[in-house]
Parts: structure tokens; C-alpha cells; sequence
């Protein structure tokens, strides 16, 4: 093989890689590649920052509400309670309900 023919094959597998990169940019963009919470019942009720990149939120998972606390390193379960039905309290202002559950301990 001489040279071009090398910089031919060469040129040829770039563009397919460039293709196959720009196609899947597409499709996630598009969302035809989005990932489905079908599998598990897992709702994010709300968060609540503490400074900067800390925050406090609450998860509702098969049935528990998880009151978890997120850093850049780690994520901490602080409390765990059964899931209440829903109200029209659950549907107010996160930082109003968590102020009242913190004032009561």
C-alpha cells in the first residue's frame, strides 16, 4: 500500500467514528437514548441548599422517604420515615415544611 491509500483508509475511519459520534450526540439529544425510571418507583420530593454544592433532599422510594445529604463526595442517608399519602402539604414550598420539621426536634 502506498501512502495515499493509508491516508485514504485512515480519512474513511475517522469519518465513521466522526458519524457514529455525531449519531449517538443525536439520539440523546433527540431522546431516543433516555433512560427510563419505569423499573423503580423513585420520585426526588425536593431539595433544599445549604451552601455551595451541599443540599438536603428528600427521595420517595417504594414506599419510604429518604432525607438524604448531598456533597460533591458523598451522598448520606440522615433519615428514613414510611411515606405519607398524599395532601396538599406535600405539594407546598420544601423549604417551608423542612423549616417546620426542623423546628419541632
Amino acid at each position: 500500500m502506498d501512502q495515499a491509500q493509508i491516508l485514504r483508509v485512515v480519512l474513511a475511519l475517522l469519518f465513521i467514528l466522526v458519524l457514529l459520534l455525531a449519531l449517538a450526540w443525536a439520539a440523546r439529544r433527540g431522546g431516543w437514548a433516555r433512560h427510563s425510571n419505569k423499573a423503580t418507583n423513585l420520585r426526588v420530593l425536593g431539595s433544599h441548599s445549604l451552601g455551595t454544592r451541599c443540599s438536603l433532599t428528600v427521595v420517595q422510594i417504594d414506599g419510604a422517604r429518604l432525607l438524604l445529604g448531598v456533597t460533591p463526595q458523598q451522598i448520606t442517608l440522615l433519615h428514613t420515615s414510611s411515606a405519607l399519602p398524599d395532601t396538599p402539604a406535600e405539594h407546598s414550598d420544601f423549604a417551608e415544611s423542612l423549616s417546620k420539621t426542623l423546628s419541632r426536634s
